[in-house]
C-alpha cells in the first residue's frame, strides 16, 4: 500500500518529466507504450456508439433482459466499427469508443453510424419476436469528430490502460448526448467536410443524407442524420 507521499512523489514526477512522443501510423495498444511520460501523436477520428436510455432499461426490466439488450448492442456496435475498419479503444458500460485512422478514416466511421443504424432497427425485430409482449424499443446515438490525438497510458503496474487527449475524444462522446427525435448519427463539421460521396448522399434520386445544425453548448456547426446503410 502507497501512502499518501509516495503518491504525491508519483505526481511530482509525472508534472516534472520531459513527455517523449513520436508520431503514430496504427491505433496504438496499451503494450505500445510504458508508464511514463510517453505519448503517441496520431490524426485519428473518434467514434462513441451509445446505448440511450440504459438507466430507463435497467430501472425497469429483468436484469437478464437488461444484460441481453446491452449484449446485442454493443455486439452490433463493434461488427459494423470493425466491418469498416475501426478500432475499438474501450468500453464503458453501455456505449463503445472506436478510432479509425488513414484517407477515408472520416467516411468510414460515418458508414460504422449509418449501418449501426441499420442493424438496430433489426435488432428492434428480433427483441419483439423473443419477447412479443415487451414495449421495449432499443435506441442508440453515434457522435464522431476528428481532430489530431495525443495517446498515453496512465494507471499503474497491472491495472492500466490508454487515454486519448485532444477534442475529437471529447466531443465525440458528447455528441451522443444530442440523439432528439429519430436522428441517430451526428458529426462535426470537420467529420463532414471530408465525407466521400458516397457517406454523404443517399436514396434515388441522389440527396444529402446529413441535416445541418448549430450545437449552441461548442457554437459550432454539426451535421445529422436519420439515414440508415443496409448490410
Amino acid at each position: 500500500m502507497k501512502t499518501s507521499q509516495e503518491i504525491l512523489s508519483d505526481v511530482r514526477r509525472i508534472l516534472s518529466t520531459n513527455w517523449q512522443t513520436r508520431e503514430g501510423r496504427k491505433v496504438p495498444e496499451a503494450e505500445d507504450l510504458g508508464l511514463g511520460n510517453e505519448a503517441v501523436k496520431l490524426k485519428g477520428t473518434v467514434l462513441y456508439a451509445d446505448l440511450r436510455d440504459s438507466t430507463s432499461l435497467v430501472d425497469n426490466h429483468k436484469s437478464w433482459f437488461a444484460a441481453e439488450v446491452y449484449k446485442s448492442y454493443l455486439i452490433a456496435a463493434c461488427h459494423t466499427i470493425r466491418n469498416n475498419t475501426g478500432a475499438i479503444t474501450a468500453f464503458d458500460g453501455d456505449r463503445v469508443m472506436a478510432v479509425f485512422i488513414g484517407e477515408r478514416k472520416n467516411s468510414s466511421a460515418a458508414k460504422s453510424a449509418l449501418q449501426a443504424a441499420f442493424i438496430v432497427k433489426e435488432i428492434n425485430t428480433e427483441i419483439r419476436r423473443a419477447y412479443p409482449n415487451t414495449s421495449y424499443q432499443l435506441r442508440q446515438a453515434i457522435g464522431i469528430d476528428t481532430t489530431e490525438l495525443f495517446v498515453a497510458r496512465t494507471g499503474i503496474r497491472n491495472s492500466n490502460d490508454l487515454v486519448w487527449v485532444g477534442r475529437a475524444a471529447n466531443y465525440a462522446a458528447k455528441l451522443c448526448d444530442l440523439a432528439d427525435g429519430s436522428y441517430t448519427s451526428f458529426i462535426t463539421e470537420s467529420v463532414f467536410n471530408a465525407l466521400s460521396d458516397e457517406v454523404k448522399y443517399g436514396g434515388s434520386p441522389r440527396r444529402i443524407m446529413w441535416d445541418k445544425s448549430h450545437w449552441q453548448t461548442h457554437n459550432i456547426t454539426i451535421y445529422k442524420s436519420t439515414w440508415s446503410w443496409g448490410f
